[in-house]
């Protein structure tokens, strides 16, 4: 088992900027995908931003550019810098991790309005 707790969550204007963290622990060795999902009111969960332990990333097409994901293995953390925040970007954000299958971590809320 894989425990997450995701941290960093809030009300931020247009425009600005929020880290999300996401701590894990429990059966950690070997995590070989770590990313963020998000989900808005009304709509799917969707996958923001992966980590593969090799370094690869991969970005929503809607976040390119302003979000960068990052993971210190050594402290079995995965980070979310998110910048130029838009009202779209609204959401409850989910930490996950995929070791044999995928574990999910409470959310945090990120709120962007004026």
């Amino acid at each position: 088992q894989v425990q997450l707790v995701e941290s960093g969550g809030g009300l931020v204007q247009p425009g600005g900027s929020l880290r999300l963290a996401c701590a894990a622990s429990g059966s950690i060795f070997r995590l070989v995908v770590m990313g963020w999902y998000r989900q808005a009111p009304g709509k799917q969960r969707e996958l923001v931003a992966t980590s593969y332990d090799g370094g690869s990333t991969n970005y929503a097409g809607s976040v390119k550019g302003r979000f960068i994901i990052s993971r210190d293995n050594a402290k079995n953390m995965v980070y979310l810098q998110m910048n130029s925040l838009k009202p779209e970007d609204t959401a409850v954000y989910y930490c996950y991790a995929f070791k044999g299958g995928t574990f999910w971590g409470q959310g945090t809320q990120v709120t962007v309005s004026s």
